[in-house]
């Protein structure tokens, strides 16, 4: 990690685009490419072929910056050698935990992870990209999401690497607006444990309220706030940008 890539995160335009299916979801994404599931006899080549998927993707003339500023990418993707000057992220959470007070947190990874993340930065990977899912504004469950995210983004930190913290927001709650509100409370506590010297990136579901997370711009410890569409459509994802 260098100055000019922070740098490139604080201040550039373009989207972080999330190439990091995992073995389970990897299957469809194939078969939305053109490849069906008969074509692979192994889960090493279908991650040899979705590999070139991503390859092809990564090299594309228009997958360059200014369009793209990162990619997210699964631990498969991570080993092989991609020559494209797009920050990397890594995914490092092992998927989601079952309901419980009304959030989905974490499944435990916890075990391993500075080896991950000592070979993560030994291949020149810029950071890591965690998620999280709150489904109803419950004060204990969303705290409980946000602590467990900044528990574990300090130890990212500590590794070197810069965290997205990304508790997503279910966009079909029953009060995303109580949500949103509960989880900024939460963020800026989350926030007031770090090191002034330290940073995140927050991915957060586009809100209800226009310039509802702005604060957190203001805060150098915050590289960026990337958008997260969250199942909104195109188009209306696009709208609430541009209010």
């Amino acid at each position: 990690m260098t100055n000019n890539q922070i740098e490139l995160m604080r201040n550039s335009e373009g989207f972080i685009a999330a190439l990091d299916q995992s073995g389970g979801s990897t299957p469809k994404a194939l078969e939305r490419y053109g490849i069906p599931n008969d074509a692979y006899e192994d889960e090493d080549a279908m991650f040899d072929l979705v590999h070139a998927m991503r390859v092809r993707i990564m090299t594309n003339a228009s997958f360059a910056r200014p369009r793209i500023l990162g990619a997210i990418l699964f631990e498969g993707t991570m080993h092989r050698d991609v020559g494209k000057g797009i920050l990397p992220f890594l995914k490092v959470d092992k998927g989601l935990a079952d309901e419980v007070d009304g959030v989905q947190l974490m499944k435990p990874f916890e075990d391993g992870l500075d080896e991950r993340l000592s070979e993560a930065r030994s291949l020149g990977v810029f950071g890591t990209k965690m998620r999280s899912v709150i489904k109803a504004n419950r004060q204990q469950g969303i705290r409980s999401v946000v602590e467990q995210q900044f528990k574990i983004a300090k130890k990212i930190i500590s590794n070197g690497l810069i965290p997205i913290v990304e508790p997503e927001i279910d966009i079909e709650s029953e009060d995303k607006a109580g949500c949103e509100a509960t989880l900024r409370e939460c963020l800026l506590d989350g926030l007031a444990s770090l090191d002034d010297d330290t940073a995140v990136v927050f991915k957060l579901t586009l809100p209800e309220e226009a310039g509802f997370y702005s604060a957190f711009c203001d805060d150098q410890r915050v590289l960026r706030v990337a958008a997260l569409s969250g199942g909104f459509s195109h188009e209306e994802s696009n709208t609430r940008l541009a209010l």
